[in-house]
Parts: C-alpha cells; structure tokens; sequence
C-alpha cells in the first residue's frame, strides 16, 4: 500500500469516527430529551386527570368526564393510543379513560409511586407510562397513571437516524477522495524527489535534489541527501585518486623489475658481477614493491571499523622506545633524542597510557621518526622525540631541522602519495602522514604539522590518555 492511499485511509478513518461519535452524541441528547418532554407532556395530562376528578366527584361522574373532556379538547391534542386510570387508596380504579396499556407488574408499579412521588416506566415501541402521587386533604391519596406512545419522537428520531447515516456516508465518501487529492499534492515533492534520486548515478554525483530550499520535512530529507551525496562525492574522488597515484607508484617498481630482467635476457652471457648487479636492482625494486603494498595495507586496516580493532592498554613511553629503536636500526646515522616531561595535572599511576591499538600505534611512531630521519639526512642538529603527558592527554612531539616544507605542501600532506617538491629526491612513496591520520582518527585523537622551508619540521600526535 502506498502513502498516498495509507494517507488518504487514515484522513477518511480519523474523521469518519470524529462524526459517528458525533453523531451518536447528537442522536442519545435529542433521544433523551424529546423522551423527557414526552414524560413531562404525561405529568402535566396526569394532574389535570386528579384535578378533574377530584372536582367531578363533587358534582357526579358524568360531569367529571365531561370536564375531563373539555380540558383535552381545550389545552391539549389527543395522544395516540393515550390512557388515563385514577387508582384510589386500596389501588382500585375509579377513573379511567382510553384504550388499556400493556402495563405489566401494577401492583409494584403503584408502590414506586406511592414511594417516590412519581415513576416513570420506557415499554417496548416508544410507549411511556408515568405515574404521579395526588394528595387531597379531604379524599385521601390517589395515583394518577397516564400512558401514551410517543410516535412523534419515534418518526422524528428515525428520519434523524436516516439523515445522520447518509451525511456520514457521504461525507465518508467525499473525506476519501479529497484525502486521496490532497494527499498525493502534500507526497509531490517526495515523487519529484525520487525521480531526481533515480537520474542519479556513479558517474554525475555532482547533480543535488531540487527540494533543498524549503523548511519542510521534505526540504530537511532532501538537504540531508545532498549532504550525503557531497560526502560520496569526496568518497568517489579521493577513491578515484587513491586508486590512480597507487598505480602510479606501484607501476615503477614493477617498470624496473621488468627491464632489469628483460635486459639481464637479452645477453645471453655476462659476468658474476653482472649478474649480482642485476640481483640486486630487483631485489631493491622489490623491496620498494613490498613497503608500497605493506603501507597500502595498513591505510586499508586503519580505515576499517573502529570496533573491529582490538584495543587494549599501551604504554606510549614504551613504545617510543621501541619505536626509537628500531629507527636507528634502519638509519644508523640518525640522531634521535628523547625527551619525557614530567606528567601535567593530578599525580597518575600510568601517565602515559592510552587506549589503543599497540601495532598501529608503533606504525604511526615509526613513520614519524622516520620522515624526520630522512628528512634531516646531512644536518647536524639532531631530531627530538619529546613524550609530554598534559591533563587527561599524550602527546609526542618529533622536531626536526631537516629541509621543511611551504604552507601549501604542509596542507597536502595527508593526501595520500602526495611528495612535496622539496624531498622528491628522498625515497618514499607518500603514505606515512596519511596512513598516520587514520590511525589517530581511529584512537580519536589528531595528528598537526608545522613546518617551515628551510627550518625543519614539527608533527604532533595527541591522544587522550587513560586516567587511573
């Protein structure tokens, strides 16, 4: 079932049961009141009957009756199928006038009244029969009971029962279709919409809804879409770019494996040395061809879901240790200095523990250390690894005073194989910083670089620390 129709059947639901209570409230007041002015018609028919008869039977029954007669024809219409009885002390009849009722139970009937004062008793096809205690000082006590059908109110209530079916019907009917109208005006926008949505394709992610510059729920949807579609566009061109500078870089490698080879078949002898030249270019190549596809895994691990990497408690002043370490073994003639401040704040067990992932954490170290090693390479001032534990933070801070980088390079740096013109000539492939940032993306934390051409650099990780 569509909106449309769900819309359109819940309007013409809602509304049709306001007016059928409606309907039933206006039905149940007219029926009680016309029931009490048929009831109060009987009283009043009831007291002239006692005061009639109590004067007729000064002056004789047949005067009594006459004068009875007079008053009806005077102040009153003839009831239909009306009945009027006078019961005396010992509930004996000794006035009566009109056709029997079918008045069942008498005897308890008079009682009620005797009791009460008045009763008034609904029988079957609109009959009311009321009863009214006279009290005469020199008579005695008399019950005066009159009984009539009220067939005005019977006809009056069915054509009301007729009329308030019909409107209901119809209004039932015209609620349906205008509800359908209206309906499907208020869900065009959300038709245009779709419409957009389905032009859209991987190839013009540039195209955006229509029905984004409202205040309206559809304007809300419609600019959250937008919104979706900038960020898939950014996803598509950086996974466009990504997929075009990793060709790139893993093209060369492979260039030179295939021509050191091609060449080393082409003569069909060559000396030892030669040959061991040869060895030593593709396993060079290789190596290049090994670090490429390893740092390409480790973005790809970085980017993966938070809660699919194990993170555990890491001692970062442990870790650069280990970090430091292992960066002098790939560069022996590197410089590296470690500085750990004194933790900032309340005194703490561990001041520089973390949450994290301890082979990522060690991969993003590395990576640090390492660009500030090759980038340093033939300066005599040495990098500085300072470890600093500020309130509820850690941060380690590597400085160098290798070539540096202009504004514009500082803030490509993190666009994966992007090199800066100034250290093209240094081996690398672009993927430290990037693969860096995603790592502390995924500790929530940040990574910031300040550098300047010529006076070296400065890059900072910063993450929250475990408080004990």
């Amino acid at each position: 079932m569509t909106i449309r129709t769900r819309l359109a059947l819940q309007f013409a639901a809602i509304l049709a049961v306001t007016l059928l209570v409606f309907s039933v409230v206006i039905y149940f007041f007219t029926y009680h009141s016309r029931r009490e002015f048929f009831s109060e018609s009987l009283f009043a028919r009831a007291r002239i009957v006692a005061h009639v008869y109590l004067d007729g039977t000064n002056r004789g029954d047949q005067d009594s009756q006459a004068s009875y007669r007079r008053y009806l024809r005077q102040f009153y219409r003839t009831l239909p199928e009306e009945e009027v009885r006078v019961f005396d002390a010992q509930n004996h009849v000794v006035f009566q006038e009109g056709k029997p009722g079918q008045q069942s139970n008498l005897i308890g009937f008079l009682g009620l009244v005797r009791k009460d004062g008045r009763e008034v008793v609904l029988e079957s096809d609109y009959r009311q029969t009321v009863g009214l205690l006279y009290r005469d000082a020199h008579r005695g006590d008399f019950v005066v009971v009159a009984s009539s059908v009220d067939a005005d109110s019977r006809q009056k209530l069915a054509d009301l029962r007729t009329v308030l079916t019909t409107g209901l019907l119809a209004t039932f009917v015209i609620v349906g279709i205008g509800g359908w109208f209206f309906a499907g005006q208020a869900l065009l926008p959300m038709q245009r919409i779709v419409h957009e949505v389905d032009s859209i394709t991987a190839s013009d992610l540039h195209h955006r809804l229509s029905q984004a510059d409202g205040q309206d729920e559809v304007s809300l949807l419609a600019q959250r879409f937008n919104r979706l579609l900038d960020r898939l566009e950014t996803a598509f061109a950086g996974q466009r770019t990504f997929v075009r500078d990793a060709s790139h870089e893993l093209r060369t490698p492979l260039t030179v494996l295939i021509g050191q080879l091609e060449v080393a078949l082409m003569q069909q002898e060559r000396t030892p040395q030669e040959y061991r030249h040869v060895l030593q270019s593709t396993l060079d190549a290789a190596r290049l061809l090994k670090d490429l596809t390893n740092g390409l895994l480790q973005i790809a691990r970085a980017s993966d879901d938070p809660s699919q990497v194990p993170l555990t408690l890491v001692r970062l002043d442990e870790l650069l240790l280990q970090a430091h370490e292992e960066v002098l073994r790939r560069h022996p003639t590197c410089r590296v200095d470690l500085d750990f401040s004194e933790p900032q704040g309340p005194a703490r067990i561990a001041p520089y523990t973390v949450r994290g992932n301890e082979a990522l954490l060690l991969s993003a170290f590395l990576n640090i250390l390492e660009n500030a090693c090759k980038f340093s390479v033939g300066r005599a001032a040495p990098v500085v690894a300072a470890l600093r534990a500020p309130a509820g933070r850690v941060q380690l801070e590597v400085r160098d005073q290798g070539v540096g980088m202009t504004d514009f390079d500082r803030r490509q740096v993190f666009v994966p194989f992007f090199r800066a013109d100034a250290v093209r000539n240094v081996p690398g492939h672009g993927i430290g910083l990037p693969l860096t940032a995603k790592i502390m993306e995924l500790h929530h934390g940040e990574v910031r670089v300040e550098s300047e051409l010529g006076h070296g650099t400065t890059v900072v990780l910063d993450l929250p620390a475990v408080l004990s």
